[in-house]
């Protein structure tokens, strides 16, 4: 893997053999990375690069202010995302069981203990959030497993700087990325199968792709809803 950097803008950079260009800008640090043909040299590269410049700085921009947000967040009136949709956040003081819950499809009610401090209300909010990621993962494990044919020993859930899921191919062991509870349910239940296609295939190479191919046809746009866009080189 190669680096270039434009405007002080590290972007990895990765020839493959591709027909389209492909950018992505990763939470939660707002990484960039660039997959290109191989046939691409590198002043077309970074005439492409100068090109999407403005949309690489709003992506990485809302990157850095959702990061600001967590480091203030879970006072009444905030945003936070829960699969995909976009809810008004509501705190209550109570003496009853510290809880998150939505309500009437547009706030999520968070019960706290009076003079609570935002770690701890974080530290609810991400409880609230492993919980119902708990509840629905399972269907899916047990759906692709008849499906792609296969069996998952263990899952869990974790918070992953860097990747959507990771699976242990040994011990038939995959794992989740908590923040896929902020996300569309289809994109959790594309990790899912991700992973678990990684237990027919170890590697992202054309075996693994036509597996995907198979199994969930319409992975890639799911994939360049989570990581980026995919820009016609044709």
């Amino acid at each position: 893997m190669d680096k270039i950097t434009v405007e002080n803008i590290d972007i990895e950079l990765v020839k493959k053999k591709i027909k389209n260009i492909h950018l992505s800008v990763r939470p939660p640090d707002g990484r960039v990375s660039l997959s290109v043909p191989y046939r691409m040299d590198e002043k077309a590269i970074k005439l492409f690069v100068e090109s999407k410049l403005s949309w690489i700085k709003k992506q990485r921009k809302k990157y850095s202010l959702q990061e600001q947000q967590v480091e203030r967040a879970y006072v009444s009136g905030e945003s936070h995302y829960y699969f995909g949709e976009s809810y008004l956040l509501n705190v209550y003081e109570t003496t009853g069981r510290q809880h998150a819950e939505l309500r009437n499809n547009k706030y999520i009610d968070l019960y706290v203990r009076p003079c609570s401090t935002s770690e701890k209300r974080e530290k609810i909010m991400t409880e609230w959030y492993r919980n119902n990621l708990k509840q629905i993962i399972p269907e899916y494990i047990e759906k692709w497993e008849k499906i792609i044919g296969v069996t998952v020993n263990e899952w869990n859930i974790k918070l992953m700087k860097t990747r959507w899921g990771t699976c242990n191919v040994r011990d038939k062991r995959i794992w989740i990325n908590l923040e896929l509870a902020k996300k569309n349910p289809r994109c959790l239940e594309y990790i899912v199968v991700h992973e678990m296609v990684h237990l027919l295939e170890r590697y992202h190479n054309d075996i693994f792709k036509s597996y995907m191919n198979k199994f969930l046809p319409n992975w890639k746009i799911i994939c360049d809803e989570l990581n980026g866009l995919t820009f016609d080189n044709s």
